[in-house]
């Protein structure tokens, strides 16, 4: 008689099922993820690590999907990611936007600088995976009002330098005024000494006594001018540096504002551009993978 070895075949507890079809999920996604990087279809790769987004943005869903949980399998892989996908997205950048330039300071994060002239400017940070400049606020407010000005006939440091100037002008004033104020100088050292010698009654005594206070004060603030004399050249040298760093951030800010302009007419188009980046790009890569954006 033969016996029977096989062993009961055992239940699956709704437990295991749950366990077995997370655990599928998880597969499928780093699969579908290692073949659209096979296949290079950086489109489906976008579409993976924020399918919310992607949803929203590209498909105009309004789907509700979360998946973020699937999503950051990959987190601690970021840098490589972004690095990969850097490639194509500034090759589109460089159409796009072809006065920003970018320096990958270490794998997957790029700094933006602005033109390629001298002086250029660090203008912020691309963020590849979410497809996004996040750019320097101070920077990009002075661009801004660059614009601004620009309808006024007016530049970003136009009263700045304006306010030194005039600064300067005074203290070029309190250098020709110096033989002048020597004049003033003797005449009260005399209106002084003659007070001083003034043979006066006790009930006049007070008004003496204000009359050199008011001599004495007139000689320390000309003593305080001649004073602020002594370091004026240094004080004009000086503005006139802070003006010529200032004109040259104009004429920089004129470049920028000028390829702008050359690109996207205004800064309200360019602005509108940065804030649909995200959507534009994904549609450009519809199509050149393998895997269609149906999928």
């Amino acid at each position: 008689m033969q016996s029977n070895s096989e062993e009961p075949r055992q239940e699956i507890t709704p437990g295991q099922a749950q366990l077995d079809s997370s655990i599928t999920q998880k597969i499928n996604y780093l699969e579908t993820l290692q073949r659209a990087l096979h296949d290079r279809d950086d489109r489906q790769i976008y579409e993976l690590i924020d399918k919310t987004r992607y949803d929203r943005e590209v498909k105009k869903s309004r789907a509700t999907t979360q998946t973020q949980e699937l999503a950051d399998l990959v987190a601690n892989d970021h840098q490589q990611l972004s690095h990969y996908l850097s490639q194509n997205l500034i090759e589109y950048l460089g159409q796009t936007y072809p006065f920003f330039y970018y320096d990958e300071v270490q794998d997957g994060e790029f700094d933006i600088y602005f033109g390629n002239w001298w002086d250029r400017r660090l203008f912020g940070q691309l963020d590849v995976l979410n497809v996004a400049f996040n750019f320097d606020e101070t920077e990009y407010n002075k661009l801004k009002r660059t614009f601004e000005l620009s309808a006024m006939n007016q530049r970003y440091n136009t009263d700045h330098i304006a306010e030194i100037t005039s600064k300067s002008a005074e203290l070029q004033k309190l250098i020709d005024q110096q033989d002048e104020r020597d004049h003033q100088k003797d005449q009260l050292r005399d209106q002084l000494k003659e007070v001083s010698q003034k043979s006066t009654l006790p009930w006049d005594s007070g008004k003496v006594k204000e009359e050199r206070q008011s001599i004495v004060d007139q000689l320390s603030n000309l003593a305080d001018q001649d004073e602020a004399s002594m370091n004026a050249n240094k004080q004009i040298k000086e503005n006139d540096e802070q003006i010529l760093g200032l004109s040259k951030e104009d004429t920089i800010l004129n470049y920028e504002k000028q390829s702008i302009q050359q690109t996207f007419e205004d800064f309200s188009h360019f602005e509108s551009h940065n804030q649909s980046l995200y959507t534009d790009y994904l549609n450009s890569l519809i199509g050149r993978g393998q895997v269609s954006a149906d999928d």
